[in-house]
């Protein structure tokens, strides 16, 4: 009996000296895991400790391109040339047909309406007080034209009514607008568009309304220039902190292919406050164009841009050169690291605004002025006579050399 006692008490101490030994061990380990827990709580992990952690993203410049176009005119000869008697109604997109797809591949497009859209019951009309049918608002839309300038000296022609109606039917087609206004509030809201994260201000002035007098107590409707509105206009931009100014100026002299000191002087006070790009309008022909470096008041250095005049991107006119055109295209590049803007490049398509022949339906169109040619002399094209023909080669070498080579 007490040997079998004896055994059991042995047993006993064993199972007890066998719990106290796993307890230590758990104990141990407890503390062990606790201090590795804190001691990684304290330190910033590296993609060597977890090879799963995602690497710092390097930011990513940003490059978008802008297709500019000259003065968008309609002459009666335009409309009605746009006139469909069966369904009595107006459609000008077979005019755009050879160019839009230049336009609809642009990051943006813009340009200078210089005609109004005070609607029918106005009555349409030609120079010198244009009224044109509001469908060239919705056909200027499926171009792929995204911001117009308002501000010419065509804007009043219909009076301050015009104005109204021609800022509702482009707010309709869905087309931006700037330099005519509605509301002072209007004309102090600086207009921005947002282009694949680029943010970019437009502007608009113009020298005058060809004597028509601006409407008392509503000189809010039309941004005329005066250098005092230009710097208010410009700090308003400026503090909507834009990665560039693009501001569309109606000056110059009518028909002359070259821009005057006026214009110059002007070009050098937009660069001095701080606008990236200027485009010009008025002169119903192409003048030149050219790339700055430009010094801030800070030191640094910054890219500007400025092309006195696109001449006429659509019109009936006759005048010599007033047919020759081009669509600008710019390049811009946004860095992203410090933010700093640049302009690529600035190249631009010789187009040609052709009269098939007079009283042909839909004979007034913009055609591709180099194509043309080369069409022409592979006989791919035997609408263009030699006539034309010259006419187009003429038009190409005036176009090389008032806006030069390509600009990087």
């Amino acid at each position: 009996m007490k040997k079998s006692k004896k055994r059991k008490l042995n047993k006993k101490k064993v199972f007890i000296t066998f719990l106290l030994f796993i307890s230590i061990i758990f104990l141990i380990y407890s503390i062990n895991n606790k201090s590795n827990n804190n001691s990684e709580k304290n330190t910033i992990p590296t993609s060597a400790d977890n090879p799963q952690e995602p690497k710092e993203e390097i930011p990513q410049d940003t490059t978008i391109t802008m297709s500019v176009v000259g003065d968008i005119m309609c002459h009666d000869r335009q409309y009605k040339d746009a006139y469909n008697s069966t369904t009595k109604e107006y459609d000008f997109s077979y005019v755009f047909s050879d160019v839009e797809y230049y336009l609809q591949t642009a990051d943006i497009s813009v340009g200078n309406l210089e005609t109004t859209f005070a609607g029918k019951e106005v009555g349409y009309s030609n120079y010198p007080t244009f009224n044109t049918p509001e469908a060239l608002a919705y056909n200027l839309k499926r171009l792929g034209i995204d911001v117009l300038s308002t501000a010419n000296n065509h804007s009043l022609d219909k009076r301050y009514k015009g104005l109204e109606s021609t800022l509702h039917y482009l707010d309709d087609a869905g087309i931006s607008h700037t330099g005519t206004y509605t509301s002072e509030e209007a004309q102090n809201e600086i207009l921005i568009q947002n282009v694949k994260g680029i943010k970019i201000a437009f502007l608009s002035f113009t020298y005058g309304t060809n004597g028509i007098p601006v409407p008392s107590g509503k000189e809010y409707c039309i941004n005329l220039i005066d250098k005092n509105l230009i710097k208010k206009q410009l700090e308003l931009a400026q503090a909507k902190q834009p990665d560039l100014i693009c501001v569309f100026m109606h000056w110059g002299v009518e028909y002359v292919t070259k821009q005057n000191a006026s214009q110059e002087e002007l070009a050098d006070f937009l660069f001095e406050n701080g606008v990236d790009v200027i485009l010009g309008g008025h002169p119903h022909v192409l003048q030149p164009m050219e790339k700055r470096s430009i010094t801030l008041s800070d030191g640094s250095i910054v890219d500007g841009f400025v092309i006195y005049s696109l001449g006429n991107f659509i019109s009936g006119q006759k005048k010599e050169n007033t047919k020759t055109s081009a669509i600008l295209n710019l390049t811009f590049t946004k860095n992203g690291k410090t933010g700093k803007m640049s302009i690529d490049n600035a190249s631009y398509i010789p187009v040609y605004m052709y009269n098939i022949s007079s009283g042909t339906p839909q004979s007034h169109k913009l055609i591709l002025t180099e194509k043309a040619i080369a069409d022409y002399e592979s006989g791919e094209n035997t609408s263009i006579n030699k006539t034309t023909y010259n006419n187009l080669k003429n038009a190409l070498t005036l176009t090389k050399n008032i806006l030069g080579e390509e600009i990087h």
